[in-house]
């Protein structure tokens, strides 16, 4: 048997879309009826976390379906790690050069997320599975993503929400009064029906699909931030690096560095490091760091796209790990533990909805009369052209408010979205993007769905009083 034919560089190649593609018609088809529920959550990652946990806190009947085997979307498939900083900050710090903002720069501050998150949180390091935010750590929160895995089972079990694994959404239905979502499974197709559904794709695949408008990109040419694969390394001598970082105080500053060595790294041609820094991040056991120094400009729902992102950061994950082995003091017994499932993506449609929140209004820190989750992360827009990363502070002490408004999608009913594909401009969506936001504004759209379907009327038509009342019920912080 012959060898299979190879690329001359012995790279594997990424399949392109081909110039002539075009749509097809493919045979009707039957799916096995999964059931109706009140509330559908579409997403088993921070924000469908935050909605599931949400929805069955206000009584209603809940179903969760997730496309992986397992919760906590980009926390788990994606390590990004750690949680950021859901803190503002109420002294002032030391700001790094060209404003930026560090973990390390952050002054003394109070939450602004609270509610699902903080119980997640206490759970978490009760396990033994996160560190508490603190200032000394810019109130950044080291997790462990197995023991998140773990977690967020038990808490939902004990929520009552049903869960179903392993399904992937490929469409929603409108019917005259409920909502059908298709789900791909290796069962063949799967449809459940629901009285609300709330859309916690990260990507507003089932709002895009039930034909609300979106946005994608920056407004002058498209182009989203860069996607990321994470990775973690283990076998990190501590001392080593400390001692490093003492002797050269210009190379470390926080989280990130290194820049002579990776000049040097890079002259030699031994290293392929697209941003401008290596960026590591403590996890809650010691001589293991998270590092986020990949990135691939594409659009993550591309399958062209991430096909391609996948093998190409790949590449870029082994050339850093044998950099850090080969150059960096610490390191020289390092390797890599864990990448992704998947690669980490940042930003891709924004939904529009009756509201779109704007960069504006992060950076004025502008409050709004239905506000239902708070953030007060700085704008933080990664080059999708390259390195860069430009990084804008809200003033001191403030936080901003995100509205109901932004959850509901324009032109169509029964439907919610939470989490990052959310109503916003390309700048706003750079602050309102992390976790713990997500995850507060999972909460939200989560009892307004559980209010809409226990009432028979659409989520528009809930009081958001009504809303605000059970969400402060629920801890959440809506100062």
């Amino acid at each position: 048997m012959s060898e299979p034919e190879r690329n001359e560089d012995n790279n594997l190649t990424a399949l392109a879309k081909p110039a002539d593609s075009h749509r097809v018609h493919l045979p009707p088809r039957t799916a096995e009826y999964g059931g109706h529920t009140e509330v559908l959550v579409v997403g088993g990652g921070p924000a469908g976390f935050g909605a599931a946990m949400g929805a069955a806190a206000a009584g209603a009947d809940v179903v969760l379906v997730e496309r992986y085997g397992f919760l906590g979307g980009n926390a788990t498939a994606a390590l990004v790690m750690p949680l950021m900083s859901f803190h503002n900050e109420m002294k002032q710090a030391v700001g790094g050069e060209d404003n930026r903002l560090l973990p390390t720069d952050h002054g003394e501050g109070e939450p602004v997320v609270a509610g699902v998150l903080w119980m997640l949180l206490d759970r978490l390091v009760r396990a033994g599975g996160a560190i508490r935010p603190a200032p000394d750590t810019g109130y950044t929160v080291p997790f462990d993503p197995e023991v998140f895995k773990l977690v967020t089972y038990d808490m939902l079990g004990g929520s009552g929400v049903k869960l179903l694994l392993h399904a992937f959404a490929s469409d929603l239905i409108t019917l005259p009064d409920s909502s059908r979502v298709v789900f791909e499974t290796k069962s063949g197709p799967v449809v459940i029906d629901a009285d609300v559904v709330v859309d916690c794709t990260g990507d507003g695949d089932l709002a895009a699909s039930a034909g609300a408008p979106f946005e994608v990109g920056r407004p002058e040419d498209g182009l989203t931030q860069p996607m990321t694969l994470m990775f973690r390394i283990g076998e990190m001598q501590r001392d080593g690096f400390a001692s490093y970082v003492q002797e050269h105080p210009d190379q470390w500053k926080g989280v990130h560095g290194l820049w002579d060595l990776i000049r040097a790294a890079r002259d030699a041609g031994e290293l392929d490091l697209p941003r401008e820094d290596i960026l590591f991040f403590a996890t809650p056991h010691s001589g293991e760091v998270s590092v986020n120094s990949t990135r691939f400009g594409g659009l993550g729902i591309s399958v062209w796209d991430l096909t391609r992102a996948e093998l190409a950061m790949h590449q870029q994950l082994d050339s850093i790990s044998r950099f850090l082995r080969t150059r960096v003091p610490g390191f020289e017994s390092s390797y890599v533990i864990q990448s992704g499932v998947q690669v980490g993506v940042r930003e891709t449609r924004r939904v529009l909805g009756d509201y779109q929140l704007t960069g504006q209004d992060v950076l004025d820190a502008r409050k709004f009369s239905d506000v239902v989750a708070r953030g007060a992360y700085p704008v933080d827009i990664h080059n999708p052209n390259g390195p860069g990363t430009i990084l804008r502070r809200l003033p001191q002490g403030t936080s901003y408010d995100i509205p109901l408004r932004t959850l509901l999608p324009r032109d169509v009913d029964r439907l919610l979205v939470a989490g990052r594909c959310i109503s916003g401009d390309h700048v706003a969506h750079s602050s309102y993007r992390i976790m713990p936001i997500s995850m507060a504004t999972g909460q939200a759209a989560g009892v307004c769905a559980a209010l809409a379907a226990r009432a028979g009327k659409p989520p528009r038509e809930i009081p958001v009083t009504q809303v605000q009342r059970v969400l402060r019920a629920q801890g959440a912080s809506l100062s």
